[in-house]
């Protein structure tokens, strides 16, 4: 699975200092204020709107997955979901009409999202922020980068308060890196307790071709069950080499349509396939979705690395309504998206209450599932403990164990909303010898 980056720690005592044991990223510099280096250049912000009618969306939901309920499984198409749910056409221009009063300029991207533009000055005067730009400069295998940032939280102007989930953009910080776990050089299996069933592959090793055969999927393609006539949605922040996942199918032997997989980049796309951005991550979650799904087409949403790429995609997934299903490998502690500094966060003037990303995913994920859309994310590599399994750091807390740490129950967004399925791990009989030399003798 993939991680967010985390700005969350600041506060937490004994979470924080086991934090300090870790590699951490070379310390931000404050390059000034936006409107000076960058006066003349416009940036744009997505505004996530509200959905009118949010309780009668959430009952309808719950009625259409009733078994008995009359609504049961009567899904809406994506017009239907439109013209019953989402913002009128005159709210939208109310909105337009608002923004255009600071000197900013608002296109409908979706049914509930805006592309907002202008120049930084005016997203300032907009928001009440004030805009620096940062750098970063290269570390470990991460490469260099610059952003810019508020330097408060900003505020939604009080005439379209009502109408917002939230604004991400005002901070386009990468907020993602990969946290792959690999195994050693050398490993082999140890006989099972329990024999597994007969496979190609030894443990360790295994491919979607085994996880057919271990999980009982075999019967289902037996039946013609292939995902034939559905579509696949995979919503990442880093772009794959497409032939990647047509070669790792023809070496195990799968027969696929060789235009199966469509790629649509949200906001120009993350950019070019690379270590550093992840990449893997992406190629490995289409690589296993099509392969356990042989027949079903393939729809890879790639955004760039920032919360607003990732609010954009999940949009555009729910908005065009045409991937059955569809999943995400990215995720961080759920706390992280509503109360921190480095994410795109607003304060309702009218309510006081902090409107953050999280808000605005659960909309879309309500969407998604009055439309039929099944959605699922990675629970995470560190099960109830998220931000344990982030800080690496032994538990339980003890005084006399260096950078240890209380065994916190945190949660992954966005697996914990309850509009999704979330996936983890599984168990197979049997064990792996792990070695240090191709001999497996000691050093």
């Amino acid at each position: 699975m993939a991680r967010l980056a985390s700005y969350w720690f600041a506060g937490l005592a004994v979470l924080s200092s086991a934090f300090s044991a870790m590699a951490a990223p070379p310390q931000a510099i404050d390059r000034g204020p936006l409107t000076v280096l960058a006066a003349d250049t416009p940036i744009s912000v997505t505004i996530a709107l509200a959905l009118p009618a949010l309780d009668e969306a959430e009952k309808l939901q719950q009625a259409l997955y009733t078994p008995g309920d009359p609504q049961f499984h009567k899904f809406l198409t994506a017009d239907q979901f439109v013209a019953r749910f989402a913002p009128s056409g005159a709210e939208i221009a109310r909105i337009v009409a608002a923004l255009s009063r600071y000197g900013l300029s608002a296109e409908k991207t979706t049914a509930t999202t805006l592309r907002v533009s202008g120049l930084p000055a005016d997203m300032e005067r907009a928001f009440l922020v004030s805009l620096h730009s940062y750098e970063v400069a290269p570390h470990e295998k991460s490469r260099g980068y610059t952003y810019h940032a508020p330097l408060s939280r900003p505020t939604i102007p009080a005439e379209i308060s009502a109408a917002v989930a939230t604004i991400a953009g005002l901070d386009n910080r990468p907020v993602a890196h990969p946290h792959l776990k690999t195994a050693l050089p050398f490993q082999r299996p140890v006989s099972p307790d329990v024999p597994l069933k007969a496979t190609g592959n030894p443990l360790g090793l295994l491919t979607v071709n085994d996880f057919a055969s271990q999980y009982d999927v075999e019967p289902l393609y037996n039946k013609g069950v292939t995902g034939r006539g559905r579509t696949v949605g995979i919503v990442t922040l880093a772009a794959f080499t497409p032939s990647d996942a047509y070669k790792y199918r023809q070496a195990i032997g799968l027969k696929v349509a060789p235009n199966r997989i469509q790629v649509i980049n949200i906001d120009g796309g993350p950019g070019a396939p690379s270590d550093a951005s992840g990449s893997v991550e992406t190629a490995l979650d289409v690589e296993q979705a099509g392969g356990v799904a042989p027949g079903a087409k393939i729809i890879v949403y790639q955004a760039p690395n920032d919360i607003q790429g990732w609010v954009d995609a999940f949009a555009a997934v729910t908005d065009a309504n045409l991937a059955d299903s569809f999943s995400t490998s990215w995720g961080n502690w759920e706390w992280a998206f509503a109360n921190t500094e480095g994410y795109p966060a607003v304060i309702d003037p009218i309510t006081g209450r902090t409107v953050a990303p999280l808000q605005a995913f659960h909309e879309l994920l309500l969407r998604a599932a009055i439309q039929g859309q099944t959605a699922s994310a990675s629970a995470g590599d560190g099960g109830a403990y998220d931000v344990v399994n982030d800080l690496a750091c032994p538990v339980p807390y003890s005084a006399a164990v260096a950078h240890s740490c209380s065994a916190t129950l945190t949660v992954d967004y966005p697996a914990s909303d309850p509009l999704i399925t979330a996936g983890g791990g599984t168990t197979l009989p049997g064990q792996l010898q792990f070695c240090l030399n191709a001999a497996c003798t000691p050093l």
